[in-house]
């Protein structure tokens, strides 16, 4: 099998970015907070990687209010779940074609 560094979607290069999306696949929503729990992250650091999937439409997000205080979630769209899963299935065949 031949390497075509095209197959591997650039959004997904970042460790970051595939925590956040594999978080999503494994959960239908999934909120700021717990995300950043999740992967350890700073407020900026994880918003500014959240901002890269939304601007690609790979991910919801969804504002409210629990009683007072905001409440932001975020869900995979139908594309986001197509392109990753697309990339994960090349990495996949990569990794079984290592001799």
């Amino acid at each position: 099998m031949d390497f075509n560094l095209n197959k591997l979607n650039k959004v997904f290069d970042n460790r970051i970015r595939v925590g956040i999306m594999s978080a999503l696949v494994m959960n239908e929503e999934i909120s700021f907070k717990d995300l950043k729990d999740f992967l350890d992250l700073t407020d900026g650091n994880l918003a500014s990687h959240l901002k890269n999937l939304e601007e690609n439409d790979y991910i919801t997000v969804h504002k409210g209010f629990i009683g007072r205080k905001t409440n932001t979630t975020y869900s995979i769209t139908a594309l986001g779940k197509h392109a990753f899963q697309e990339h994960l299935n090349y990495l996949e065949k990569l990794i079984k074609n290592i001799k």
